[in-house]
């Protein structure tokens, strides 16, 4: 099975276009498809030529609400605080980034990433699929001294060590992975990754 996560695609169309084209089973669209919410209708006719194989989360750039409205008017699956299976493994996904200076409409304190996240915790093998990187890693890392991630996905990430984890959010570290634990964890920027699970 082979799953295609990508991320921060912010209105550039010939990108998510690009990514479309390569043949998957799933596609995940990690958030931050537009930048304010602008553009996001015709985002959503663009996911559409992958259909039900399209799974959305909101980054903090776009709301929930918005998300699941687009979803719902293009057949797509609002993956915001929910999992599913391929074949052994679960798959699951968590939308909006810890807060940011600028407000955005997708925005968690630390708390309410944590609770979010807890329901996952049980599942394993897990794949888990966050906007927001942990904080303090070569995931969320702006530049020398500045990280920008999630504290809260950090200690989910270091107590339950998902087998595999994807985010974006922090474009300054599109394509970069790194090992935490026994977690394989990678910003997928919109580039995006093709993952193929047994």
């Amino acid at each position: 099975m082979k799953l295609l996560i990508f991320s921060d695609i912010h209105n550039d169309w010939a990108a998510l276009e690009k990514l479309l084209a390569i043949e998957a089973d799933y596609y995940i669209a990690a958030g931050d498809q537009v930048t304010w919410a602008k553009g996001i209708e015709r985002c959503g006719r663009i996911l559409e030529s992958r259909g039900d194989k399209v799974y959305v989360l909101p980054g903090n750039h776009e709301s929930a609400e918005q998300v699941a409205g687009m979803c719902a008017r293009h057949g797509l699956h609002n993956f915001h605080e929910r999992h599913f299976r391929v074949g052994g493994w679960h798959v699951a996904g968590l939308g909006y980034s810890s807060p940011t200076p600028f407000n955005t409409p997708g925005e968690y304190s630390e708390p309410q990433i944590a609770q979010r996240l807890e329901r996952f915790a049980a599942l394993d093998p897990l794949v888990l699929v966050c906007h927001a990187p942990p904080y303090g890693t070569a995931l969320d890392r702006v530049r020398d001294g500045l990280h920008a991630g999630s504290r809260a996905v950090g200690e989910f990430l270091a107590t339950h060590q998902p087998a595999r984890f994807f985010c974006g959010h922090i474009h300054e570290a599109e394509g970069v992975e790194v090992t935490i634990g026994r977690t394989l964890a990678r910003n997928v920027g919109k580039r995006g990754y093709l993952l193929e699970l047994n």
